[in-house]
């Protein structure tokens, strides 16, 4: 797969609405964004630019567009996180024991963590024999 691009935070929430909706034109996520409702243009705009990025696709009904996403929100999330993580932490096991160590975990938040990890190994163990 090609290397997804970042996007900018106005970006980011048209895709979210995109994601969401799965098809729409302009106005359909326009009515899916918070308010103050930005401008036709604004949205339309960015629409435009995340059609030349790859992101969204249309279909043409004469002059009216119909949107839709190209890039997959599961495909854009672990390109993302995958940036943040080698950009922020370096390695998985710095990011482990920030949340560990730094924000404040429950007892019952670190334990179910545990076993999704024991359970990732014992399927990569599995795999292995």
């Amino acid at each position: 797969m090609e290397q997804i691009r970042e996007l900018t935070r106005a970006e980011e929430q048209i895709m979210q609405v995109m994601w969401r909706i799965g098809k729409g034109f302009v106005n359909d996520v326009i009515l899916q964004l918070p308010e103050p409702k930005p401008a036709y243009n604004t949205v339309s705009t960015i629409i435009r630019i995340l059609e030349q990025k790859g992101f969204i696709g249309h279909t043409a009904y004469g002059r009216a567009h119909e949107y839709f996403p190209i890039v997959a929100k599961k495909d854009y999330s672990r390109a993302y996180f995958k940036h943040f993580m080698t950009n922020y932490f370096g390695s998985y096991k710095s990011l482990a024991s920030f949340f560990t160590h730094e924000e404040n975990l429950s007892v019952l938040e670190l334990e179910e963590i545990r076993k999704m990890v024991d359970e990732e190994i014992n399927k990569k163990n599995a795999d292995h024999e």
